[in-house]
């Protein structure tokens, strides 16, 4: 275990990232221009997409992460029956969910239980698929629906905050089911479709388009939410949430509801509304 590894089990996770909440969100003009010209001297942000493509022109460092981009910028792929991307970002894995068990990286993986925090609500994607994708620093972090969906209920399930770098997914067991996340379950026509935010040092903030800001706080235990009968429809493409900074979503999808494109590949670079498989006739609900 490298000593970068070592140090995240000891580092106190929470103040750490309640530390980078206050400070990407101060408006004090010295020090959010600090913040935002480090983000563009280490990372290749594309400012020409943005709304506003001044990047000091935004009134705190976490309206520059979670900026808006021109309308065209990203559109969804023309293919009706295409199944998109939910972000930009780079494929950390995807494929077969096996009894229940999601690939995270070589040598490691974790139940769709543990993720979920609910056995029952895990029953359907047990024999499923995944796709996960982490969202680096210089990406547009906000989340789209990849299918349209009406939202059933989340959870937001308590956890640590390990860092979701490449390097830590693969060193650290299980990393996506110990971190602080927010399970949205979405009733599709093809049965249950759950997108999963989850949080990370120092980019654990979670808020949905439904209620707002959902992560921090942070939780002691499983806090469920039902939002049966509200009417949240989601159309596909859709913007569904976004990351006060950056991480990972996951999604998980029942049997038979998408077929995946074979040309996925791990640390592949996507782009939201990109045609990320193809909805399957046979997985009609």
């Amino acid at each position: 275990m490298t000593p970068g590894i070592l140090a995240q089990y000891l580092l106190p996770h929470r103040f750490l990232s309640r530390l980078a909440l206050h400070a990407a969100r101060s408006r004090w003009v010295p020090w959010k221009n600090f913040l935002i010209r480090q983000v563009l001297a280490h990372f290749d942000v594309a400012m020409d997409e943005a709304e506003q493509p001044d990047p000091f022109a935004y009134p705190s460092f976490n309206a520059f992460f979670t900026r808006a981009l021109k309308p065209g910028a990203r559109a969804p792929d023309a293919e009706p029956a295409a199944f998109l991307m939910p972000s930009d970002g780079r494929i950390s894995q995807w494929g077969a969910i096996e009894d229940g068990r999601i690939l995270q990286a070589k040598g490691h993986s974790y139940t769709a239980a543990e993720l979920l925090g609910d056995e029952e609500l895990a029953a359907p994607f047990a024999q499923g698929s995944f796709l996960t994708v982490y969202l680096a620093p210089r990406d547009y972090h906000r989340v789209h629906m990849p299918w349209r969906g009406t939202l059933r209920e989340t959870l937001h399930v308590p956890g640590r905050l390990f860092s979701v770098s490449p390097a830590t997914v693969a060193a650290v067991p299980r990393v996506f089911a110990r971190n602080e996340r927010l399970v949205c379950v979405f009733d599709c026509d093809f049965g249950p479709m759950a997108v999963v935010m989850v949080g990370a040092m120092l980019v654990s903030g979670v808020e949905t388009v439904w209620n707002g800001v959902n992560i921090p706080k942070y939780a002691s235990r499983v806090l469920r939410r039902d939002f049966r009968g509200q009417g949240i429809t989601l159309e596909r493409f859709a913007e569904m949430a976004r990351f006060n900074y950056g991480s990972t979503v996951v999604l998980l999808l029942p049997p038979g509801a998408v077929d995946l494109d074979r040309h996925l590949a791990p640390h592949q670079a996507v782009r939201v509304g990109e045609r990320a498989g193809v909805r399957t006739p046979a997985g009609t609900a």
